[in-house]
């Protein structure tokens, strides 16, 4: 990973697993110091341990202003100030609309959306005292699109989108670059939560283009190269990280299709 991120410091939430912890092993890599913030206590302890003195554990609940306010005051006295946030943190929910309760909803929202917003407001100010700073909202192409019993998954992460507009607009001119990362698949428990091998799931996923199921680190890539000063000239934009999804999906048996003769 050379040397992209050295001199950085970083916080990125869901950071003890999945695409979370691929992003938190290829920040440290790179050269950052990173603040892994996960509620997962056990998995984060470990994971620090694993990275070493550039990193750490923070028990963190995005949906919480005075864990926010703790974290950033505590990260700051380790490590210095913050210079990206990857808000990766995000849980999601299979259901109907009809059967979504409106306690699901909120639950949804407030982790996947209020928790971008609130760690939006929580590190802003110190980089735009220091006129520099990186924000990585993860959504997903579900913010792109919509899918049947994602109601309140697919709506937060619309809103992750346009929160980073607006977020965009406003600190664009105060040195802070935001952008939003849009997965489609990924390899992680939130997606193959039954753990099955990945040529397995790769069926699911022949109407994809690349025909596969994506990799965390797929995802941290392009995380590294949004808080990185690569992508110094980029803001308020999506990178779509889906092997083609919302591309289109294949008519099997068509020309153009995988295996058409």
């Amino acid at each position: 990973m050379g040397n992209k991120l050295t001199g950085k410091v970083a916080i990125i939430t869901g950071g003890a697993r999945g695409m979370g912890a691929a992003t938190s092993r290829m920040f440290v890599a790179a050269g950052a110091k990173v603040a892994i913030a996960d509620m997962l206590e056990t998995e984060g302890t470990a994971l620090a341990a694993e990275l070493g003195e550039n990193a750490g554990f923070w028990k963190h609940d995005v949906t919480s202003e005075d864990s926010w306010a703790n974290l950033v005051a505590e990260v700051e006295a380790a490590f210095g100030g913050v210079d990206v946030l990857v808000n990766n943190a995000g849980i999601i929910i299979f259901k109907d609309l009809m059967n979504t309760t409106l306690e699901d909803y909120k639950r949804v929202l407030d982790v996947n959306l209020v928790g971008d917003f609130l760690g939006i407001k929580a590190v802003a100010p110190g980089m735009v005292a220091r006129r520099k700073g990186s924000i990585v909202n993860i959504s997903s192409i579900d913010g792109l699109k919509g899918s049947n019993c994602l109601g309140a998954y697919s709506s937060s992460k619309w809103g992750v989108r346009g929160l980073t507009k607006v977020a965009a607009m406003e600190l664009g001119h105060k040195g802070v670059r935001v952008n939003s990362v849009h997965p489609g698949g990924i390899d992680t428990i939130m997606s193959n939560h039954s753990g099955v091998s990945r040529e397995e799931i790769n069926a699911n996923y022949a109407g994809v283009p690349l025909q596969r199921i994506g990799a965390p680190e797929e995802v941290a890539a392009a995380s590294l190269f949004l808080a990185s000063d690569d992508s110094s000239y980029i803001h308020g934009t999506e990178i779509v990280v889906d092997g083609g999804w919302v591309t289109g999906s294949y008519h099997a048996g068509f020309p153009g299709s995988p295996g058409f003769e």
